[in-house]
């Protein structure tokens, strides 16, 4: 075939490897895109080749992509090569034109009406089944609907499937969970509705039930692009397979390394067993990282090297840069400050504020770089929440608190003992929901109040809650200032498909990445992946950093994470002696091993108790319950729930080690310098009399 100039021309300007994807225009085609290394570039020049070459029919291309926002650049970079006429959209935009076109053919009448959000008639199925639910759970509620239906999860097999699969929503049994979904989808037939969910199953349903609706489609598309092909679902994959028909005129692009949404139902294994699927495919690897500097590759790689991602190993085209700057914190104030002069640093270097972000695993996490960010004045954005001052349950906390100041009754309490009692009448408790989703986001940002709290409380001589609601009410009027052009606040995330010339992760310490709830090797596994989209997000300046305490003065007991091993310099928590495993010193928060058999410990309760469910227990029961006795005697006599006093792995603290004195039960995890003045000569009575 003789190639006309104009598409020679469109070779050119790529390197070998993207050139290869450009050429291979027939037949099954694989591309593992490794971070930065262009493959927006070479798919569109291997479309728009296609066009120039007369292989493709622009009208016949259908460029299948995850966001709206990379159909529409993709789009613009088609039409700049000479093939405006391919079509580039997302699976739901692609299956809604479908689904609205062919049903009046096939069913008659319109299609039911899409739904802009699950929440009313997700709230409306709770109501049938007499659950009381708040805002955040209703919104993880929806989320757990949308993972059932993309991942072919029936109303009546979720309540078998969903534990198989490690699935939860926090307070709620699977069985409910299936009966809330059940009713859900009778609300919406009743109402006439669809959700984006029912999107792709409508198209799936056309097509698999129509052979008519079937040829239109594939006459109409015979050539099929895929990008971030890691993303997708079963139903996305099904309905892939319907529009080919069996033909293998199909290109996917992905990442394995950048797999991070195995929770809402991406499975990367339909790029890794692509070429099993399709013997004979070409396969190319796109290693040539153009984004990031030599010094952020190396960092990129070792992170993953010696996992089993199957993904590609970046080679950096870029010029030597800055080192990777780590930074070890005191505590999550001292981060902050440590990360804004990094910041003004860099500003003052010529770095503009619009190529910065800081980044971090969880929502909550922002509030500590907001208030050290608008300290000095630097603005800032935060992208894909809102900020923390404006989240409903940190507007909802400050004006129980206000209202609670607006009564007038004395206060008998301390500073913490209030926050406590009016958190907990929203429903917080020390103790962390098991699963992910918005209720876990919900107890973080309370979390982070408690930890403003202590930190306030600390700092005041006589603190106050008139004081403190006044300290955040400073706070949250510094940090509203409009913005114009600041510094990126995000989470990892939501970062992923951006990038910037200096990128800040915070936070990077055990039980933030990998996050506590992380707590299968596939689960941890999909944090390190995340932490590797993070790195590589950076172009020139990486800085990551951790702090040793929460807040404070607090003692240092967290370590760095262990995906730093091997990155990372000497830390404290290294150089720190280990502790004998005697009475004497404080135990870890969260144990990773039993300490009776020494085996991995696997959910959240065994990791805060320190031993097996199945282990003997460690402590006199007898002892423990004298201990909740006179627990539940304090917490009535002073209108809170019990926990407020002490939790259930505290008690069980006590009743294992058995302090003799006041130091010995400072040492107890719980217990900090407000509870042992107002509980030590109880709980030290208590044990003497055992």
């Amino acid at each position: 075939m003789t190639v006309p100039g104009s598409a020679e021309r469109l070779l050119e300007a790529l390197d070998p490897e993207q050139r290869l994807v450009a050429e291979a225009l027939r037949g099954p085609v694989r591309v593992l895109a490794g971070a930065g290394t262009g493959k927006t570039r070479a798919i569109t020049h291997r479309i728009a080749y296609g066009v120039a070459t007369g292989t493709y029919n622009p009208t016949e291309v259908l460029a299948v992509t995850f966001t709206t926002r990379a159909a529409g650049e993709m789009r613009t970079r088609l039409r700049a090569l000479g093939a405006p006429g391919v079509q580039a959209r997302t699976f739901h935009s692609a299956a809604l034109r479908q689904v609205r076109y062919f049903w009046p053919r096939v069913y008659g009448g319109e299609p039911p009406e899409l739904t802009a959000s699950k929440i009313p008639i997700v709230a409306g199925a709770a109501r049938r089944n007499r659950l009381e639910v708040d805002q955040a759970r209703l919104r993880d509620l929806a989320s757990e609907i949308e993972w059932a239906k993309v991942t072919n999860v029936r109303p009546d097999d979720y309540e078998r499937v969903a534990p198989t699969r490690g699935r939860e929503v926090s307070g709620l049994d699977h069985g409910v969970v299936g009966h809330v979904f059940a009713t859900y989808e009778e609300l919406k037939r009743d109402q006439g509705r669809m959700d984006m969910e029912d999107v792709l199953l409508i198209g799936a349903a056309l097509l698999s039930e129509d052979e008519r609706v079937a040829a239109s489609v594939r006459s109409q598309y015979k050539w099929f692009v895929v990008d971030e092909f890691q993303d997708v679902s079963p139903i996305q994959a099904a309905l892939l397979d319907l529009w080919t028909g069996g033909r293998d005129e199909i290109c996917v692009v992905g990442d394995p390394a950048q797999t991070i949404y195995s929770f809402a139902g991406a499975r990367a294994s339909y790029l890794q067993e692509f070429t099993r699927k399709h013997p004979g495919a070409t396969s190319v690897e796109l290693v040539r990282n153009y984004r990031s500097t030599p010094q952020v590759i190396k960092a990129a790689n070792e992170l993953l090297h010696g996992t089993p991602t199957g993904s590609v190993t970046l080679r950096a085209q870029r010029p030597a840069g800055d080192e990777v700057r780590w930074q070890e914190a005191t505590d999550e104030v001292a981060e902050a400050e440590a990360v804004v002069a990094e910041v003004q640093r860099l500003r003052a270097a010529g770095v503009p504020l619009r190529e910065m972000a800081v980044l971090f695993r969880i929502n909550a996490q922002s509030e500590t770089f907001e208030e050290a960010l608008a300290s000095r004045s630097i603005p800032y954005v935060v992208r894909g929440a809102a900020r923390f001052f404006e989240r409903p349950e940190v507007r909802q906390a400050l004006a129980l608190m206000r209202a609670s100041l607006r009564a007038g009754e004395p206060a008998t309490d301390g500073l913490l003992d209030q926050v406590h009692g009016v958190l907990g009448g929203m429903g917080w408790g020390p103790e962390a929901p098991a699963a992910r989703g918005q209720a876990r986001d919900r107890w973080e940002s309370l979390m982070a109040l408690v930890s403003q709290a202590e930190e306030y409380a600390a700092a005041e001589i006589a603190p106050t809650l008139e004081g403190f609601v006044a300290e955040l009410d400073r706070r949250a009027a510094e940090q509203h200032a409009p913005v114009a052009d600041g510094v990126t606040l995000a989470t990892l995330h939501t970062a992923k498909g951006l990038e910037w010339d200096a990128v800040f992760l915070a936070g990077v310490q055990e039980g933030s990445m990998p996050i506590t709830y992380a707590d299968t090797p596939a689960a941890v596994e999909e944090e390190r992946r995340l932490l590797y989209v993070g790195i590589t997000r950076a172009r020139k300046h990486l800085m990551i950093s951790w702090s040793l305490a929460r807040n404070p003065g607090g003692q240092a007991r967290r370590k760095p994470s262990r995906f730093l091993a091997g990155l990372r310099p000497e830390s404290v928590m290294d150089r720190a002696a280990p502790s004998g495993g005697g009475g004497g010193k404080r135990a870890s928060r969260k144990a990773s091993v039993c300490k009776m058999c020494r085996r991995p410990l696997a959910t959240p309760k065994e990791r805060n108790r320190g031993f097996c469910d199945d282990c003997p227990i460690p402590y006199d029961e007898e002892l423990f319950a004298s201990l909740k006795a006179w627990r539940k005697e304090r917490a009535d006599a002073e209108s809170v729930p019990a926990f407020v006093v002490f939790s259930d792995a505290t008690l069980e603290a006590i009743a294992e080690v058995r302090p003799t004195d006041r130091d010995a039960l400072l040492r107890i995890n719980g217990i900090g310098a407000a509870k042992l003045e107002k509980y030590a000569d109880d709980v030290l009575a208590v044990l003497a009399g055992a």
